[in-house]
């Protein structure tokens, strides 16, 4: 921000001291840039002055509402406050504060309907019969607008929040130029048919308006305009509409002079041409209407045009971040600083406000066309600036001899173009949402107000983003029980039970957001769920790992769900919250968190429902002999089996029907046989159960190279990084292992009648993770030193283990991956819809 501010100092010194430092200085330099070059720039400057008179003549000259008779004589005065604003804009723009050396800065057409909105503002308050304070006042709330844009673009830029105006929605700005374009042809018409303040939309209007001495004054200028679209689809040369509009004012004086009885006088009369500026009044007469002490200042008139400054700000802040890359898109500046722009914006407003003119931008179409024109130098840009000063110099005394058509083809040419872009050019491009916004914007500031149609614009967005985001469920998947598992290691028995009862566990996968908008979508979805499934689902797993926040009704929602399930007997659990985090702060100010079962992963949520079920099968098989094997892996503090099922209930009775048919089955009917074996027999036959086909006089010889061990709760029993000499079956309890990877965090339980460690120690390559005993556990070992002689003494067994490993290090890859994609389904759909 410094260098910014110091451009004007820096500059000028450097320029000093470049044109006095004799040793740099030659006469072929002195030459070639301070005569040949500026001499090159000359057609550019000169197309450059063209612009700035047809935009003077398009936007300066209605700066004012001249419709009303209080304002009349003032089109000569807005032109010079125009010219006053491109001058201040091209001096700073050229002078260093824009990166764009041959940047255009000229009025917005856009302001103009809010100088407008001032104007009648402060005459409604004062009055006609007091027309000095009413100029005063109109004219002060202009150049005070002008400064508070000029610090609300400095403040962007300084801050650094330049993106943010981005994010303001593409199509609210397209219905607000909508609303500009039928402005303008009102505005136009206005202006040729000569009425008497603002057009009405009544029937006297209408008539007046093709009364035939009235309708020939506008058609001619909505015909020439019209005939410039016409043209400009055959000659693409941007000279042409320039040159389209100064012949106009020259053929016009051409038939004045040539036919009889036609005379310049009668014809500004009649309203062909403009008023002359009273008793040839200069181009600085604009200051005069400045009270010198403010004593003419109507200050309550003068508050009542804030919330229209405030509008125009906001809608001029909008161009800065869309023109600005275009800009440099167009110019082949690929690292433009959009609040180095914003800055020099600032400064610029600022200083045309203090000026006593109004405010300016960065001109994206005139700026292309100079700097194509060969103008891409800031020499040219002050040039440019020199010659509007000339030209608003000699202004006042040619506007009395400028056809009202000229001025009148300009207006309609731009509210046909504003009108097309917003109305046409989006049509069959948006949704029809958006495109409905869009026509409401351009009726309500066509037809009502400006300020009141930003404010239904800002409210139709907000509308439009509810409904649109509603429509998108945040539901990204649903599973059950029977797909989605949890990564604990379980023996055969219990896997196939879980099987078995795994439908009666949902899980649904939410995403994004969470607001009233679109927790409705899953309220519906939890509800009919419930309907279709009210006899079997027991669990509902609510996953919010990719909830990125959630508001008040939200929250909410969930606690008539939890209702809604407690009623029917279903458990809902949430997982993927922290207790610290927003969602868990939402849901905890509702008093979810108090009631419901919370989980911070969904492998725990998981894990929490499988062992539910698998109390019940504990249940069931608690007078079996093979009720060792089937413990379920309960955290210390938990409580005995209560079923959480109601009696004779549906659920009750499949959960029964899948335990008693696990405990009938083959493998568990043939474990009863090994009860009577010493250990680690009973424990070898009843892992390995289901992938290996060898019976217990194989598994006899191994037993001798297990020893057994137990570990303390919380033990180390392996870090990650440490050799692999040690093999483990766990008999009863815990391990948790925990592998901390690049990639992120993960953790597993591994429960008895599991291996650990064995695909590190068979491989001989380090442990992948670190395992801690969960709880006190007892496991059967084998060392390196034991594998080594069973190696020499039963290579048959050598060779069924390896085979044995091998399969369940393929079970276990099952499990991870089809955890890791249960994961990735909602990241990837995520990422879809951001890049969509």
């Amino acid at each position: 921000m410094r260098k910014t501010l110091r451009w004007p100092k820096d500059g000028g010194v450097n320029a000093v001291k470049r044109l006095f430092n004799c040793q740099q200085l030659n006469a072929r330099d002195i030459w070639t840039h301070g005569v040949a070059q500026p001499i090159t720039y000359l057609p550019a400057v000169f197309l450059g002055l063209l612009l700035n008179v047809l935009d003077g003549l398009s936007y300066g000259m209605i700066l004012f509402p001249l419709g009303e008779s209080i304002f009349s004589d003032l089109g000569p005065d807005g032109l010079s406050m125009f010219y006053v604003s491109c001058i201040v804009s091209q001096i700073v723009y050229s002078g260093g504060g824009s990166a764009f050396k041959g940047g255009i800065g000229s009025e917005m057409i856009e302001v103009v309907p809010f100088f407008h909105k001032m104007a009648f503002t402060v005459l409604a308050e004062v009055g006609q019969d007091n027309p000095k304070s009413v100029l005063a006042t109109v004219i002060l709330s202009y150049a005070l607008s002008s400064i508070l844009t000029g610090a609300v673009f400095f403040a962007l830029g300084y801050l650094k929040l330049g993106s943010l105006v981005g994010f303001f929605p593409r199509h609210i700005l397209v219905g607000c130029i909508g609303g500009v374009g039928w402005f303008l042809l009102a505005t136009a018409l206005e202006v040729c048919a000569r009425l008497d303040g603002s057009l009405n939309y009544n029937l006297d209007t209408l008539s007046l308006l093709f009364a035939p001495a009235t309708f020939v004054l506008w058609i001619i200028p909505l015909l020439l305009a019209c005939g410039l679209i016409l043209a400009q689809k055959v000659i693409k040369s941007p000279l042409f509409m320039p040159l389209y509009f100064l012949s106009i004012p020259v053929i016009f004086h051409i038939l004045v002079a040539a036919i009889p009885n036609l005379d310049i006088h009668a014809l500004r009369d009649k309203g062909w041409v403009f008023d002359a500026p009273v008793s040839g009044a200069p181009f600085w007469h604009f200051y005069t209407l400045y009270a010198p002490d403010f004593h003419a200042v109507n200050w309550t008139a003068l508050l009542k045009t804030v919330p229209a400054m405030f509008a125009l700000t906001f809608f001029g802040i909008l161009h800065v971040p869309i023109n600005v890359p275009a800009l440099g898109v167009s110019t082949g500046m690929d690292n433009v600083d959009v609040d180095r722009e914003l800055i020099a914006h600032g400064l610029s407003n600022a200083l045309s406000g203090m000026c006593g003119s109004i405010q300016n931008y960065l001109v994206y179409s005139n700026s292309i066309l100079f700097i194509r024109a060969g103008a891409d130098s800031r020499i040219a840009g002050l040039m440019l600036a020199a010659g509007t000063f000339g030209v608003m110099a000699a202004g006042p005394k040619v506007v009395g001899y400028i056809p009202v058509m000229v001025v009148g083809a300009l207006i309609f040419l731009l509210g046909i173009e504003l009108m097309r872009e917003a109305l046409y050019d989006t049509w069959g491009k948006l949704s029809k949402l958006e495109y409905l916004t869009i026509c409401a914007i351009v009726v309500t500031m066509g037809a009502w107000d400006f300020v009141i149609g930003i404010l239904v614009g800002v409210l139709l967005a907000c509308v439009s983003l509810v409904v649109q985001t509603s429509r998108k469920t945040p539901i990204r998947a649903t599973y059950s029980g029977t797909v989605a598992r949890s990564t604990v290691r379980r023996n055969p028995t219990q896997q196939r039970f879980l099987r078995e009862v795994g439908s009666q566990i949902e899980i649904l996968k939410l995403a994004g957001y969470m607001f009233f908008g679109t927790i409705a979508s899953v309220e519906t979805y939890v509800r009919k769920l419930l309907e279709e499934h009210r006899t079997t689902t027991r669990f509902v797993v609510l996953d919010l790992s990719h909830v990125s926040g959630i508001d008040f009704s939200a929250a909410e929602a969930f606690t008539r769900m939890q209702r809604l399930m407690g009623v029917r007997g279903v458990e809902m659990i949430l997982s993927g919250v922290s207790r610290g985090g927003d969602v868990g702060s939402a849901l905890r100010g509702v008093g979810v968190w108090e009631s419901a079962l919370v989980f911070e992963t969904l492998n725990e949520a998981l894990e929490f429902c499988e062992n539910e079920f698998l109390k019940a099968l504990y249940h069931e098989s608690s007078n079996t002999a093979t009720e060792q094997y089937l413990r379920v892996p309960v955290k210390p503090g938990a409580g005995e089996f209560n079923g959480g099922f109601e009696p004779s209930s549906p659920r009750r009775a499949l959960v029964q029907n899948a335990a008693a048919t696990t405990m009938t089955s083959d493998e568990v009917v043939q474990s009863t046989r090994w009860a009577s074996f010493r250990q680690p027999l009973p424990l070898i036959l009843q892992t390995f159960q289901g992938v290996t086909d060898k019976n217990e006089d194989f598994w006899f010889g191994v037993c001798g190279a297990f020893e057994r061990r137990c570990f303390k709760e919380g033990e180390v029993v392996f870090r990650r990084g440490d050799p692999s000499t040690e093999f483990f079956l766990i008999e009863e309890g815990i391990f948790r292992a925990e592998y901390d990877l690049d990639q992120g965090h993960f953790s597993e339980s591994i429960v008895a009648g599991t291996t650990c460690g064995e695909l590190p120690f068979f491989s001989e390559t380090p442990r992948t993770a670190t395992v801690i005993a969960e709880k006190a556990t007892v496991a059967w070992v084998m060392d390196s030193n034991a594998w080594q002689k069973l190696q020499k003494e039963n290579q048959p067994a050598v060779e069924e283990l390896l085979r044995i490993s091998l399969k369940l290090t393929t079970e276990r890859m099952h499990a991870i991956t089809r955890y890791v994609l249960l994961l990735l389904r909602v990241v990837g759909m995520r990422c879809a819809d951001m890049g969509a």
